[in-house]
C-alpha cells in the first residue's frame, strides 16, 4: 500500500495489507521484515525520517509506529487516533511527525520522544498529509478539499477545491443547473523550492497550484 526511499537512496521500505513492512535493497533483495510489536491491519503508510534511521508508519489498526531501522525494533506506538490511519509524514528536519485518516484529526508528534502535541481538526477524512518544505505549514488532502495550516498559529491559512463547470440539464422539458461534487484529493506533493503544490485527485487529473503565503 506504500513505499519509500531512504535519504541516501539505498533501502526501500514497503508497508502491505499482510501487516507487515518490509526492507529491500535497490535491486529488489528483501533484506528485513519488521513486524516483532509491529501493525495488527494493513499498513498504510510508511515513511523514512530525513537524518535519522527512523522509518514512521501508519496503519489501519489506528496505531502509528516508529522503528529504529539500525535495531529493526519498534521503539514508540502512538495511539491518539480513533480511526483507520492514511497518511504519516515527516517534517525536513525530522523533529515532527503528522499523521491521519478517518478520524479527521492531523495529529502531531515529536518524533525523537513519541510525545504527541496537538491535533488538527479537518472536519473530513484526511488522505493525504505533507510538510512544506520551506515554511511551518502541513497540507492535507481531505474527503472534500485541501488544506493548509500554519503550524504556529494551528490556523488554516488556505482552503483550495478546484473549480468545476456547472452543468444543464432537461428535467421534464426545464433547463436545470447541476454542479457536480468537487473532486476528492487522494495525494499530495510540494515542489523543493514550496513555491508549488501538486495535488492527485480521484478524477483521475492531477492539478498544480501555486501556493504563496497570504498577506497579513
Amino acid at each position: 500500500m506504500s513505499v519509500a526511499f531512504s535519504g541516501d537512496n539505498r533501502q526501500i521500505i514497503s508497508g502491505s495489507r499482510d501487516s507487515t513492512i518490509k526492507v529491500w535493497n535497490t535491486i529488489g533483495e528483501c533484506k528485513y521484515t519488521l513486524e516483532e510489536n509491529g501493525h495488527t491491519h494493513w499498513v498504510s503508510c510508511v515513511r523514512f525520517s530525513p537524518n535519522t534511521p527512523t522509518i514512521v508508519s501508519g496503519g489501519w489498526d489506528n496505531k502509528v509506529k516508529i522503528w529504529d531501522i539500525k535495531t529493526f525494533k519498534c521503539t514508540n506506538t502512538l495511539e491518539d487516533h480513533e480511526g483507520y490511519i492514511n497518511t504519516v509524514t515527516i517534517s525536513p528536519d525530522g523533529s515532527l511527525c503528522a499523521s491521519g485518516g478517518k478520524d479527521q484529526h492531523a495529529c502531531l508528534w515529536e518524533l525523537s520522544t513519541g510525545r504527541s502535541l496537538y491535533k488538527l481538526d479537518a472536519k473530513a477524512v484526511i488522505n493525504c498529509l505533507a510538510f512544506s518544505p520551506n515554511k511551518y505549514w502541513l497540507c492535507a488532502a481531505t474527503d472534500s478539499k485541501i488544506l493548509i495550516w500554519d503550524l504556529l498559529t494551528k490556523q488554516v491559512i488556505l482552503e483550495i477545491v478546484p473549480e468545476i463547470k456547472t452543468t444543464t440539464v432537461e428535467v421534464s422539458k426545464k433547463k436545470k443547473e447541476s454542479k457536480p461534487k468537487a473532486p476528492t484529493p487522494l495525494s499530495l506533493a510540494w515542489s523543493v523550492d514550496g513555491s508549488t503544490l501538486y495535488a492527485g485527485y480521484k478524477d483521475g487529473i492531477i492539478r498544480v497550484y501555486r501556493i504563496s503565503a497570504p498577506s497579513q
